[in-house]
């Protein structure tokens, strides 16, 4: 609590003048008539609310008067006008973020205030982050074992295969997921102070689906099965040559999965499926494979932040999505769902211990 009437006569008879003074910084006046207001005997929260601005900024501001006067309320941080941080505190606070990557802000105003006694307010720590060059970014997720050269020679030979289709040859991506009967909590913007939850549910019915979409048209082949197998690989393809019937070659890209390459898989393809062809994407890289991204938008419409009472439910809201939605709004997901393939490798990113 900031106990009113602090200011003496000609300090608040300065900062009302500088208030209404039109020619002053707009952001130097503001501050000056919070403070003024502060005197009056106004709460920090009230004033925030009267700036819209939080109350963090407002103790900010105050402390900053307290410390420094009237030349305090013309600092801005990094690119103010009377900069907090010296060009030698910048040099050393942008190398310890670079080194030591902190996970959230309240890591970052700790160490700025242990070290050279400065205090921040969360709005003020993130502008001050983007004004070094620095962003908020989740790490991906990259295998130990990526091959660069079998990405590279994957990417060329798909590319030949599309250079040399027939009009009557097929491309399909083909995978299997199993999303479990669970909400995934998602952000979302709300009202502020505004709690949100979601209801969760206590099953743990799980629903495996083997399916194949085709990224020219959007159109998919999905089955659900018991188990996801050779047999289920076997009923996928089936599914496939009765809706490509007229089909010359059928090109089927699909993972490194044992059932893939079952001896009963192979026997089926010899004796039902010679117009079938399958190519195998290198060992660990989702990222050549499409129909993973499939799966991804599958799960932003149905399972984040949605709570189904039934297992039942649930498979109906998948398999509805996958085997409708997904064909009927192809122009909405076709630019989310591509074969815009790129080479990864562990030297392009940073990795992280």
């Amino acid at each position: 609590m900031i106990r009113p009437g602090f200011l003496s006569v000609t300090e608040r008879q300065s900062l009302i003048k500088l208030a209404r003074d039109g020619l002053e910084e707009h952001r130097i006046a503001r501050r000056a008539n919070a403070i003024v207001l502060l005197d009056d005997g106004w709460s920090c929260e009230d004033v925030s609310a009267a700036f819209l601005v939080d109350d963090d900024t407002i103790r900010d501001w105050f402390k900053s008067f307290e410390t420094s006067g009237r030349e305090g309320l013309s600092t801005f941080g990094y690119e103010g006008s009377a900069c907090r941080l010296s060009t030698e505190q910048q040099v050393e606070f942008k190398a310890w973020l670079t080194d030591s990557l902190p996970r959230t802000t309240n890591i970052i105003g700790a160490w700025l205030e242990e070290r050279y006694g400065l205090s921040y307010s969360r709005s003020g720590l993130g502008v001050l982050m983007h004004r070094f060059g620095f962003e908020y970014r989740k790490p991906e997720v990259i295998s130990r074992k990526l091959d660069e050269t079998k990405q590279g020679d994957f990417i060329k030979d798909y590319e030949d295969v599309l250079n040399n289709l027939d009009a009557k040859d097929v491309v399909l991506f083909a995978d299997a997921v199993h999303p479990t009967h669970q909400v995934r909590p998602a952000g979302v913007w709300v009202p502020k102070n505004t709690p949100v939850a979601v209801e969760q549910t206590s099953g743990r019915q799980r629903v495996n689906i083997h399916g194949a979409i085709n990224l020219e048209t959007g159109q998919t082949q999905m089955i659900e099965a018991p188990t996801v197998n050779a047999l289920s690989t076997i009923s996928l393809l089936q599914m496939i040559l009765s809706v490509y019937s007229a089909a010359r070659l059928i090109h089927i890209y699909l993972d490194n999965a044992r059932y893939h390459h079952a001896v009963l898989v192979q026997e089926w393809l010899k004796h039902s499926g010679q117009n079938i062809i399958l190519h195998f994407i290198p060992p660990y890289c989702p990222h050549l494979n499409p129909i993973e991204r499939t799966w991804g938008v599958m799960h932003e419409n149905t399972t984040h932040n949605k709570s189904y009472e039934t297992a039942s439910d649930f498979k109906t809201a998948i398999t509805t999505f996958l085997t409708e939605t997904v064909p009927k709004g192809w122009d909405q997901f076709r630019d989310r769902i591509t074969d815009n393939f790129r080479v990864i490798s562990p030297k392009d990113f940073r990795v992280l211990a």
